[in-house]
């Protein structure tokens, strides 16, 4: 059973910065394409970026330019670092296989106050 923990949300003005991250208890970790997700409240969980086990990140548009996400295969962990945030990123954020294929975590909750 793949466990997966998230970390670093919290409240911050608009325009400020957070770092996510997401240790994931999966074995050969590095060869798995990783994915942060948000869901805001009456909102379908969406995707947000991932990275490719060749380290290829894709971001979504509403995202781009201000969200990086990286990963650290030596301690299974994903990052999300998000800067210039909107009250829009306001959400749960949880991490995941790219393919949604893990069990959920518990998320980290982040409110962008305007």
């Amino acid at each position: 059973q793949v466990q997966l923990v998230e970390s670093g949300g919290g409240l911050v003005q608009a325009g400020g910065s957070l770092r996510l991250s997401c240790v994931a208890s999966v074995r050969m970790f590095s060869l798995n394409s990783m994915a942060w997700y948000r869901q805001a409240p009456g909102h379908q969980r969406e995707l947000v970026a991932s990275i490719t086990s060749g380290l290829n990140p894709n971001y979504a548009d509403s995202v781009k330019g201000r969200f990086t996400i990286s990963r650290l295969n030596a301690k299974n962990t994903v990052f999300l670092q998000m800067n210039n945030l909107k009250p829009e990123d306001t959400a749960v954020y949880y991490c995941n296989h790219l393919s949604r294929s893990y069990s959920w975590g518990q998320g980290t909750q982040v409110t962008v106050s305007s």
